[in-house]
């Protein structure tokens, strides 16, 4: 469980809040025979909130079909005066909330936030009672699903299913007129910050807002503006340095990720109304001509493909600390960012990562069929996952398609070719500032950079496929995954090429073969031969200068799948310097000589992973 003193909020902090995970009262209701809270007579489980019920962690560790869940638990309302907001991270797939009896809130959307104001409902000198009713069809495949799996038994490269709350649930106290949203917008070839900022609650007049921003404790700006309308939209001018070495002090990347604090104060005259805590960052990012760039200059992305899975926890982290470990193992195994497949990740990993210094892809979670309410779902949610996530620094690229799921007809029908073309455009409205891939894989329309998927592992095919061969014939003749890469009418016009999904290598030792449970693209028999693949597979990806990026596939094992550079437990399967000296060769790795490599976190670890201990290195 998220600790208390971990705000799920990152980027917009208020004091007075109070964290409701832990034990919850649970019932499944697979018939669908309750339809309000007073129909549950008997909760017959304790569930550990935020876990879901399928996982172990949950207490309930149920991997059976349950379409419907409830939960109810009582609470103390945060002290003061205001108003009461309740908050929940995910709940999946559709939440309907009551609150001591009252229906205040019906959401649709398994990976995006949603808040109730419960100020009206609450009982003045009792504890409160919360009651949650989550709706996750598993069979439904016009929902966006990610990896959750549709079958009973998880199978090939899909994964057990996620029902019901997912992530943390909380309760906060704010005064009866406060900033409830924020954006903040990099520009950095005019060195500003723009930022935008929303007042909800009881409308005043005469709102002002004071802006302080500041790095490592030395104020940047001092800024007061006017609220209209509830909002305030401007862009803060910091004093550019000029020279490069001043100005890198102050821009965000992944070798020096530093962060602007914010603090905004809302006042009324000469009154203090709310105060809140943020952050944002100096990062600008863009594409010229074949290259990816970072803050105007040329940067090599090295990424791997991130499922974000626990063995015991499933897509909920089992602890923030958990996540800090996960961002070092990657940065120590000589990767500078993650492409997080298929799932729209806790707010406090993108926290992690903007601290860390972790460049992060986000990716939609795909449905599978192609229907008007699969299209209307999936494009809500994306909505709502680019309002919560855009004001992250580490996020450099959106992808709202992975290898045609959900469109499966795409190189053929227009109305999925028109899908993907608008969710494109629609991304690039929400969010002008970074690429879209618009999708992963292969069969691209409209996209900023030209994404391959080739689970090819002979280097030498590798290397004549991309290395000798013209590009004009790259795109008319060869086809990875048995797909073209690039649709009629829109061939590729000079955009970075990356090879964002390779290798896929398995490794599992005997005793772990039964089953399916080491399912991978190709098989190493030893952990030497496992070695002797990624050193020379990443040999030839690093020296293809037609790439400007790559993602490997994949960080760790997931339930059967055995192509992980690490186990599921996070031990590594190799040791940590020789993977980072093929994922980026040439630059030292000392600094990661002796990292922990004992399965993590040990406190949390409820499950038994088989391995042995890796080579040791020369």
């Amino acid at each position: 469980m998220l600790p208390d003193m971990t705000y799920p909020r990152p980027q917009l902090q208020r004091p007075n809040w109070i964290c409701l995970n832990g034990p919850w009262k649970f019932a499944f209701d697979d018939e669908g025979r309750f339809s309000q809270p007073k129909d549950i007579t008997t909760w017959t489980h304790t569930i550990e909130v935020p876990f879901a019920p399928e996982s172990v962690r949950s207490g309930i560790g149920d991997l059976g079909f349950h379409p419907n869940c409830w939960y109810e638990r009582e609470f103390e309302a945060p002290q003061g005066e205001g108003r009461v907001l309740l908050h929940f991270g995910a709940v999946d797939y559709r939440a309907r909330v009551w609150v001591n009896g009252q229906l205040l809130a019906d959401h649709e959307g398994g990976h995006t936030p949603f808040t109730l104001d419960i100020t009206s409902v609450l009982h003045p000198d009792r504890p409160q009672r919360v009651t949650v009713w989550a709706e996750d069809d598993p069979c439904d495949l016009a929902k966006p699903r990610g990896k959750q799996d549709w079958q009973l038994k998880s199978h090939s490269l899909w994964y057990p299913r996620t029902t019901g709350i997912w992530q943390t649930v909380w309760a906060e106290r704010v005064p009866p007129t406060y900033i409830h949203h924020l954006t903040w917008t990099p520009h950095f070839e005019r060195w500003e910050i723009g930022f935008e900022a929303f007042v909800a609650g009881n409308p005043q007049d005469n709102l002002q807002l004071n802006v302080k921003l500041s790095v490592e404790g030395k104020l940047l700006a001092n800024d007061t503006y006017q609220v209209l309308n509830q909002e305030v939209h401007r862009r803060i001018a910091l004093s550019d340095p000029g020279i490069d070495d001043y100005r890198n002090e102050l821009l965000w990347s992944p070798e020096k990720p530093t962060l602007i604090d914010a603090e905004l104060q809302l006042w009324s005259g000469d009154k203090l109304l709310n105060i809140v805590r943020s952050y944002t960052a100096m990062r600008c990012v863009s594409i010229q001509r074949d290259r990816f760039m970072l803050n105007g200059r040329p940067y090599y992305l090295r990424l791997v493909l991130d499922q974000g899975y626990w063995p015991d926890t499933l897509m909920t982290p089992p602890s923030d600390e958990a996540l800090k470990h996960d961002i070092r193992l990657i940065k120590c195994m000589g990767f500078n960012g993650v492409r997080k497949h298929q799932k729209i990740e806790d707010p406090r990993f993108l926290y992690w990562a903007d601290v860390m210094g972790l460049m992060v892809w986000e990716e939609m979670p795909s449905a599978y069929r192609f229907t008007p309410k699969a299209v209307e779902r999936l494009i809500h949610e994306w909505t709502e996952v680019i309002q919560r996530d855009q004001s992250h620094p580490c996020i450099v690229a959106w992808v709202p398609f992975n290898e045609s799921w959900g469109v499966p007809n795409l190189t053929e029908a227009t109305a999925h070719q028109n899908y993907v073309q608008a969710v494109y455009h629609l991304t690039k409205t929400l969010d002008p500032d970074r690429p879209v891939i618009g999708n992963d894989g292969w069969e691209s329309t409209n996209t900023d950079i030209l994404a391959i998927h080739d689970y090819d592992n002979n280097p030498t095919r590798l290397f004549k496929r991309y290395g000798e061969m013209k590009l004009a014939d790259l795109f008319e003749r060869q086809r990875p995954g048995g797909r073209v890469l690039t649709l009629d009418n829109y061939p590729h016009q000079g955009q970075p090429i990356m090879l964002t999904e390779f290798g896929g290598i398995a490794y599992t030792p005997e005793k772990n073969l039964e089953g399916d449970r080491a399912w991978g693209y190709v098989r190493s028999s030893n952990l030497s031969e496992l070695e002797l693949r990624y050193t020379d597979l990443l040999k030839v990806v690093n020296e293809l200068e037609i790439f400007s990026g790559f993602c490997y596939t994949q960080f760790t094992d997931t339930f059967q799948e055995a192509n992980g550079l690490l186990y599921a437990d996070r031990v590594p399967k190799l040791p940590l310097e020789v993977i980072a000296a093929a994922t980026h060769p040439g630059v030292s790795h000392d600094v990661c000589t002796g990292f922990v490599t004992e399965p993590w976190p040990k406190t949390d670890r409820l499950y038994s992973v088989p391995h042995e201990p890796p080579p040791t290195s020369p």
